[in-house]
């Protein structure tokens, strides 16, 4: 049952989001679609109370509640980075605004950006632990609240594989390429000899 809802829950954030972004720019009624946007939280609180009334009518935690602390906390941290990516685009193709500024790809700005993204997966990482921790202390019954415990470690072998980018980056990071293409001695040796012409 709670998998059905967190699936529920997946297809309502996009649905809402995209309903939100749909009203605000091709409809051009940006306060009806900031509203709904403002609506995309609370499909957490759905998600919540459905994980809790669950617990509280004596189910035993498993798998699913696990699984619905993480996308919970992936959801929150996450949640106002994937608005704004969306958001963004609608704004590029529907409001003649500026194009998106891609992530950075080379050098310290992409050091940082990776920094930031583990940063947030950081606390996704603890939201989700501190709602692991919650349900358990709320049952108060280890012998239903077994299952949350592998999700700690989960979640902990998730943070640790991210950390890898950020880490790789800082150490070496990465470079453009020496010779675009386009450029480089052979655009130099065709505009010389464009020139002598």
């Amino acid at each position: 049952m709670l998998v059905a809802v967190i699936v529920a829950c997946e297809i309502g954030f996009w649905l809402i989001l995209l309903a939100g972004l749909a009203v605000r720019y091709p409809l051009r009624r940006p306060r009806l679609g900031g509203a709904l946007l403002l609506c995309v939280p609370l499909v957490d609180v759905v998600l919540l109370t459905a994980t809790v009334l669950d617990l509280r009518g004596g189910g035993t935690a498993n798998f699913t509640h696990g699984l619905a602390a993480a996308y919970l906390g992936y959801s929150v941290a996450f949640g106002h980075s994937w608005v704004k990516w969306a958001d963004a685009r609608f704004a590029h193709r529907f409001a003649d605004a500026p194009a998106p500024i891609k992530p950075p790809k080379y050098g310290r700005a992409r050091t940082r950006h990776e920094w930031r993204e583990f940063a947030k997966a950081a606390i996704a990482t603890a939201l989700a632990c501190g709602v692991l921790l919650t349900m358990t202390v709320m049952i108060d019954d280890p012998s239903r609240t077994e299952a949350l415990t592998g999700w700690t470690g989960r979640l902990g072998l998730v943070l640790a594989v991210w950390s890898l980018w950020p880490i790789t980056h800082t150490l070496w990071p990465s470079k453009p390429p020496a010779n675009p293409i386009g450029s480089g001695s052979g655009a130099h040796r065709s505009d010389s000899f464009a020139s002598r012409e």
